[in-house]
């Protein structure tokens, strides 16, 4: 329903709605909303078909350098590089008329692989996410998680690899389906939690993330594996395997700062 969408729009801006809330602070919005949106309208206004063929938005990268609040939104966006295979795109996140983050997106234009056997690693033995409960929390607001995630492999607040389907239920605009790239681009900050939370919950609040895809996901789950994580003087980079049923579609790393505020596992 369009009442359950993180932003609804009016005229060029976007209005955030309460379940964008992030974690970190009551009166900002959640990282993976400031992504969504940057990734949903590069995809929006730049992507699609032409009549050379399908354009992939292969690599999403978004720096998040500020929180935003609930004032309103407006995404512009720049073109930055129109080639024949790859098209370069560049987006700005304005809260309230002030710059929060930014975006670039390349987009390739698809065609066939290079002939050949590359070595790429095996793909996970994950169960059917039909078959696994979801992991019950509740949202910040104390309304129902606008996401649904089903654990197989560790969990928050334990120091071991993660692994989980995640499901988005809610569209990034309302009067918008959720596309199969909507649902990469709004879920793939959750690399960040998943990758550089411990046993004593997720001590790292993340500047960046970047997406990268060699195909659109097919379906409506997609698999997060924490691939890896480390940090050195407060500076952590992690990374997660992203999947679908039917197979590896990509990555999705982020950078993190130690933050003093830890969110324990409850």
């Amino acid at each position: 329903m369009d009442d359950d969408a993180f932003f609804t729009p009016d005229g060029d801006r976007f209005l955030p709605q309460p379940i964008a809330r992030g974690p970190w602070d009551p009166n900002s919005l959640n990282g993976r909303v400031v992504a969504g949106l940057l990734g949903v309208e590069l995809e929006h206004r730049h992507g699609g078909q032409d009549d050379g063929g399908d354009w992939l938005p292969a690599r999403l990268t978004v720096d998040l350098y500020r929180l935003p609040n609930f004032d309103p939104v407006t995404v512009e966006t720049r073109v930055v590089r129109e080639g024949r295979r790859i098209r370069v795109v560049d987006a700005t996140f304005l809260s309230g008329g002030r710059d929060m983050a930014r975006a670039t997106c390349q987009f390739l234009k698809a065609g066939e692989n290079a002939p050949g056997n590359v070595w790429k690693p095996e793909t996970w033995d994950a169960p059917d996410p039909e078959t696994l409960a979801d992991r019950e929390r509740a949202n910040p607001d104390s309304r129902p998680m606008p996401w649904t995630v089903r654990p197989f492999t560790g969990g928050f607040g334990e120091a071991n690899q993660r692994r989980a389907w995640l499901r988005e239920l809610r569209p990034m605009v309302a009067g918008r389906d959720i596309t199969p790239y909507a649902r990469a681009a709004a879920s793939c900050d959750f690399a960040s939690p998943y990758s550089h939370s411990g046993d004593e919950g997720l001590g790292y609040i993340n500047t960046d993330v970047t997406l990268t895809l060699h195909r659109l996901p097919a379906g409506e789950w997609l698999g997060y594996e924490a691939s890896y994580h480390d940090a050195d003087a407060g500076i952590a980079a992690g990374q997660c395997r992203l999947y679908d049923e039917q197979g590896p579609i990509g990555l999705a790393t982020c950078l993190a700062l130690a933050q003093k505020m830890v969110l324990r596992p409850k």
